[in-house]
């Protein structure tokens, strides 16, 4: 049986990363050694994520009419992408500035440009095609009511809506009434609902919080220790334990998880079993350096599955 379609709204960039021992204080100047320019975005990185690890995806962002923004298309295309709705603007396309360490941890400024500028009248004019998606994956790189908008259009048509709330930022309440599952990270968490998830105390208030927002199903990525589901249905919370692995560079974990946690759930697998499937993906994921060029493809899942 063929996956369920799979739509990406959100944000593409061209990443620019340095790698360096470390990150400069401010005001300093760090040598760094290597030199990397690639695609980039959130939403880009999740719609590449889950179209390598076998979904039928589409992705929808807004570039500039530049150079930037063909070569974007361009890629997209290669990787196999639906980018009939692809949108073009006079902003130039974003890009991102991405330092790395030598502990694979990385701090990155992003000038948006383009993804600023997808606007409520962009994603009406979309409505069909969101109506006809499985699932709905949608970030917070493109401003808040053009997600807001695609949440409740999809919502209303019954697609399963799933937000990254990252880059961090305050939100309307009522989009959580249009969530179907919210993936935040410690951080993203702790701005969302207040509460800093330090123990499994201050976890549950952190998770009961977010319930009482609206959000049915919750996973909290805890990077190297994990994750953990919280389902609403069912009242079960379920920790899922990282894989140890050597980590070059996280840039694009947490949107390699996103990625393949849409196609693990577009299969039929359950959310504890997709989210086991997007951590064995994003342990591939940080062995590289980059975000689309680490992200690995459903052949390397299933060679290194063969070896364990």
């Amino acid at each position: 049986m063929e996956p369920g379609k799979i739509m990406v709204i959100g944000s593409s960039n061209t990443d620019m990363t340095v790698v360096t021992s470390r990150h400069p204080e401010p005001g300093e100047t760090v040598l760094g050694g290597q030199f990397r320019m690639g695609a980039g975005g959130k939403g880009a990185n999740q719609a590449v994520a889950a179209k390598r690890l076998g979904g039928n995806v589409s992705f929808v962002c807004k570039v500039g009419s530049d150079l930037f923004g063909d070569n974007s298309i361009q890629h997209y295309k290669e990787e196999g992408l639906d980018v009939s709705d692809i949108m073009r603007s006079k902003v130039s396309s974003g890009v991102a500035l991405i330092t790395v360490d030598r502990t694979g941890e990385n701090s990155i400024v992003v000038a948006s440009g383009a993804n600023a500028d997808i606007t409520v009248d962009d994603i009406e004019s979309i409505r069909k095609q969101i109506e006809s998606a499985s699932i709905l994956l949608l970030q917070l790189e493109i401003p808040v009511p053009a997600v807001r908008r695609a949440a409740q259009i999809a919502h209303k048509a019954g697609v399963y809506v799933i937000l990254n709330p990252a880059p961090a930022c305050s939100l309307p309440q009522d989009i959580f009434n249009y969530i179907s599952l919210i993936i935040p990270n410690y951080s993203e968490m702790h701005l969302l609902t207040g509460v800093e998830p330090v123990n499994a105390e201050m976890a549950d208030a952190a998770f009961r919080e977010m319930r009482s927002r609206g959000v049915r199903d919750i996973i909290l990525t805890l990077g190297a220790e994990g994750c953990i589901v919280d389902q609403y249905e069912k009242g079960t919370r379920v920790s899922i334990p990282a894989y140890k692995v050597r980590a070059v560079d996280t840039t694009g974990a947490g949107d390699t998880f996103c990625g393949a946690l849409c196609v693990a759930l577009s299969e039929g697998r359950s959310l504890v079993e997709a989210a086991g499937f997007a951590t064995f993906a994003s342990s591939l994921a940080v062995q590289k350096l980059g975000a689309q060029e680490a992200i690995p493809y459903r052949k390397d899942m299933e060679d290194m599955a063969g070896r364990a």
